[in-house]
């Protein structure tokens, strides 16, 4: 198996909730190393240029108004396949479809706040994780 790196953002709403240590501390229980963690409060262009990737897409004006709303905690994980498990312990998208036990049926209010971002992709791991972190950070 490939150690990879994916990364993770504790969303406005779960800062603003005060699940940061939680979801921090399920973060080492699930075997994750952190190599680099920041919190940051994302400006509305910062958040647009995160999610580039989404423009043009109904829910992209949110999106980028919620990122924006409030500081985030980013963390670039690392551990073998990372951005599958991370996945998995995230659960889905939508809260309510979200299996128990995951960090957004736990956390989560609804598909548009739902506590957590997870990188879809390895290669999108790394450049999501680059968007933070420059290479240095990454201890």
């Amino acid at each position: 198996m490939a150690i990879q790196r994916t990364l993770c953002i504790i969303k406005p709403d779960a800062v603003e909730k005060g699940k940061v240590g939680a979801i921090l501390q399920r973060v080492q229980e699930e075997g994750f190393r952190l190599r680099a963690l920041r919190q940051v409060h994302l400006s509305r262009r910062q958040a647009e240029g995160f999610y580039a990737v989404h423009r043009g897409r109904p829910f992209f004006e949110d999106l980028c108004e919620f990122m924006s709303r409030g500081p985030v905690v980013t963390a670039a994980l690392e551990r073998e396949e990372a951005v599958q498990r991370w996945r998995e312990v995230i659960g889905a998208t939508d809260p309510a479809k979200a299996d128990s036990g995951t960090i957004r049926k736990l956390y989560g209010a609804n598909v548009g706040e739902n506590a957590v971002h997870g990188s879809d992709s390895e290669a999108n791991g790394r450049l999501e994780c680059a968007y933070f972190f420059a290479e240095m950070d990454l201890a």
